[in-house]
């Protein structure tokens, strides 16, 4: 029996090796992937035929498969996988509805498969490995009476797949390079309609195969990637929703496996391996398609398979950003590819930069108009123009720099310079720090009634309190737009939410009827800032007992304005709707709305607009809120060791005693401890998103007595040290004076 298979596959291989060549990239790029005949054998097809496993269907054992499509009509009013941003903003792939599937007639029958995941693994020890591999391959049971009715059901037997793939790469080279072959072969074949299930269950299976991490198959891989990101929308859809059900490990295996592609195709380490880049111009944007099924796949979770930073390609930091960025500005989402068409593989660090050099772009535009208006007058040009000068009072900060941001909105874009009046002094960058600081201080104190604090989430919301005159709330808004806009890093406590409002929409609406600032936001969004609150509706929720008699609530919510009880109804005549068991979760939607979005309208509204006064830009649109986030506060990730690495020193040599003293104590701090540290030296306990050397950090020699605790100039992020006797007392000292610091802008 074993002679009968080696001399059937003996004549197999006589048949593979007969496959045509794989087109030339050259005429690849220019006509298109050339398909050959379909051969009567095709390893490829039978591995994924036979792969292929739907699950059991319960009560349908003895009715036939019955395989149903979207409707190619309606499909094509389906949200594309990746837009031209700015247009609209990202749209979520949500699951197909029924009414947009359509029955057709079954795929061909598929014979029974017999083989197990048991018989794969006792192939190991069979000495006829090769032969019985592809045997086992080509018969996986295949239950043809389970039917395949969802978008959410990819009838693969994930967990056979893995078993395979995880051995392949132990097996013999001849049996890798005959799958590989099964690969080719399929990739070859003449397709004629649109693809069937099997095809999609084919690529789905195929993109998680290791091999393509070798760059000896990366010219097979390419071709694999350029036929999937060909696929048509309703495919995609099809493919987004399979990949969200692949394990995190194999998820991100894959990811890794394309940005690594993408990597090596912009900077090969052996540029002779591949074919000449303008011969293959198709491999990255390919990759980048694909890329963006799975990032949509990972959007579709909560919480996602991966973090999204995962998709970042830090190789990008190190090509010409702005030449994205322009032939996006001016191409959009033409045939023109741009990486910054897909903003989820761009590096925050590469956003900022794109960010910084277009306000710098806009600065000079800007500071070039003025002059020659100035000259076009016959006026003496005053260098002051090329500035947006802010001269303030201390003892009237807040009026004095409503007042100036108001008279200078047409200067908002241009470099910051900040002046106290009565005080000598030329801002080089601490006086703009130090106005930002005290600005803040003084808003967010809870006196003043702008922002509420939430002790529970250590985060400041907006107050819903009217008032006639939400100006200063706009002036907040100029505040963070002027921080992110002169790479500023600020000390504020807002929620996620906040960032995701703020984006919503990117760009200001050219009809001022057009509402902003309102986002879909979620009992998640209430719990990151009134926990407690978020509880409780959570509870009514889960309540198991009669809700309208136990609670006897209606559609109708109070909140206390200036010691005054105030009732507002969540929907028209809401005072007389009882909550219920049926519309409770109407009533939990409702009320986080009202909370989050409608009772705060006119304030986070001028908040808006204040910020996109100053940062109105493209750009935006290259962001996450998460990302935005980061541009105004920092990481809350902190690294010392790279602190260490780029602190300065005046008066100290880093060899100094009392130097490697501290940095013995800081290094052993708790991350509590070496947060406060930050927040005592710096302003903020959160690092730029530069890193740690963004900083420019300094420990100066302080002459005082050394009873004395340290000192800190947040304005220049400089620490003054006394040299402290011994590790003890530097200790001691150090902890006592970050303790006791006050904070700025939290309680």
């Amino acid at each position: 029996e074993d002679e009968e298979e080696e001399e059937e596959e003996g004549e197999k291989e006589k048949e593979r090796e007969k496959l045509p060549p794989i087109p030339s990239a050259s005429s690849a790029a220019a006509g298109g992937l050339e398909r050959g005949a379909k051969n009567q054998f095709s390893t490829f097809s039978n591995f994924i035929t036979t792969i292929n496993q739907k699950k059991e269907g319960i009560g349908n054992r003895n009715s036939p498969t019955q395989l149903v499509i979207p409707n190619i009509k309606n499909v094509r009013d389906l949200p594309p996988i990746c837009l031209d941003v700015r247009q609209k903003q990202r749209i979520s792939i949500d699951t197909l509805p029924q009414e947009l599937k359509a029955p057709i007639p079954p795929e061909p029958s598929l014979p029974i498969r017999t083989k197990t995941v048991k018989d794969f693994q006792q192939l190991k020890y069979s000495k006829h490995f090769k032969t019985k591999m592809l045997h086992v391959l080509s018969n996986l049971q295949k239950d043809t009476n389970s039917p395949f009715n969802t978008i959410e059901d990819s009838g693969i037997n994930a967990k056979f797949v893995n078993v395979v793939y995880d051995a392949l790469l132990n097996t013999p080279q001849d049996v890798q390079k005959s799958v590989l072959k099964g690969i080719i072969n399929g990739l070859l074949q003449e397709w004629k309609g649109p693809r069937t299930k099997d095809d999609l269950r084919a690529y789905c299976i195929l993109l998680q195969n290791p091999q393509f991490s070798n760059t000896s198959t990366y010219v097979i891989y390419a071709h694999l990637l350029r036929q999937i990101a060909a696929l048509t929308e309703a495919d995609h859809h099809f493919l987004v929703h399979w990949s969200k059900k692949i394990s995190q490990r194999r998820f991100k295996q894959v990811v890794d496996r394309l940005l690594q592609f993408i990597s090596l195709r912009l900077f090969p380490a052996k540029p002779e391996e591949f074919p000449p880049m303008v011969k293959c111009t198709w491999w990255i944007p390919s990759a980048t398609k694909v890329l963006a099924l799975f990032n949509a796949a990972n959007s579709l979770i909560s919480p996602p398979i991966i973090s999204y930073t995962d998709f970042y390609n830090s190789t990008l930091d190190h090509i010409d950003l702005m030449e994205e960025y322009h032939n996006w500005q001016c191409y959009g989402n033409s045939h023109r590819f741009s990486f910054c068409q897909y903003p989820f593989i761009i590096s925050i660090a590469a956003k900022k930069v794109i960010i910084q050099r277009d306000s710098e772009q806009q600065m000079i535009s800007i500071a070039r108009q003025s002059l020659v208006d100035k000259v076009s007058r016959r006026q003496k040009p005053d260098m002051n123009m090329l500035f947006l000068n802010v001269k303030v009072r201390r003892t009237h900060l807040v009026s004095d720099s409503l007042d100036e941001l108001a008279r200078k909105r047409a200067d908002l874009k241009k470099k910051l310079k900040v002046t106290f009046v009565g005080e000598a002094g030329l801002d080089m960058g601490g006086l703009t720090k130090e106005w930002f600081l005290l600005l803040i201080r003084q808003i967010f104190h809870p006196d003043y009634g702008m922002f509420t604090y939430h002790k529970d989430s250590h985060c400041h919301w907006f107050s819903s309190f009217k008032c006639d005159n939400y100006s200063e709330f706009r002036l907040v808004g100029a505040l963070m737009g002027l921080a992110v806009y002169n790479s500023i890093t600020l000390d504020i406590r807002f929620p996620p939410c906040c960032y995701k409002k703020l984006l919503s929409p990117p760009i200001v609406p050219c009809d001022h009827n057009t509402l902003v600032g309102i986002c879909d936001v979620t009992l998640d969004d209430l719990f990151q800032i009134m926990p407690e609150l978020a509880h409780g509706l959570s509870e009514l929720l889960s309540y198991e007992g009669n809700v309208e008699e136990d609670f006897y609530s209606t559609f109708q919510v109070f909140q206390e304005e200036f010691g005054v009880i105030k009732s507002y109804n969540l929907k028209p005549n809401g005072d007389k709707i009882p909550v219920t068991n049926q519309n409770r979760k109407e009533y939990v939607h409702l009320y986080v709305d009202f909370l989050l979005n409608k009772s705060i309208y006119k304030q986070f509204a001028a908040f808006y607009y204040g910020f996109h006064s100053v940062c109105a830009s493209y750009a935006l649109l290259l962001l996450r809120p998460e990302e935005v986030e980061i541009l105004v506060c920092g990481s809350p990730e902190l690294d010392m060791s790279a602190l260490q690495r780029s602190t300065q020193y005046e008066g100290y040599q880093k060899t100094d005693l009392t130097i490697r003293y501290f940095w013995d104590v800081v290094l052993g701090f708790s991350l509590d401890l070496q947060k406060k540290l930050l927040h005592f030296a710096t302003g903020s306990d959160r690092v730029p998103v530069g890193g740690m050397a963004d900083l420019n950090f300094k420990i100066s020699k302080s002459e005082t007595s050394t009873n004395w605790l340290p000192v800190a100039h947040t304005c220049f992020n400089q620490l003054c040290l006394p040299p402290y006797k011994n590790k003890k007392e530097l200790k001691q000292k150090l902890i006592i004076g970050i303790s006791n610091a006050e904070g700025f802008g939290l309680e």
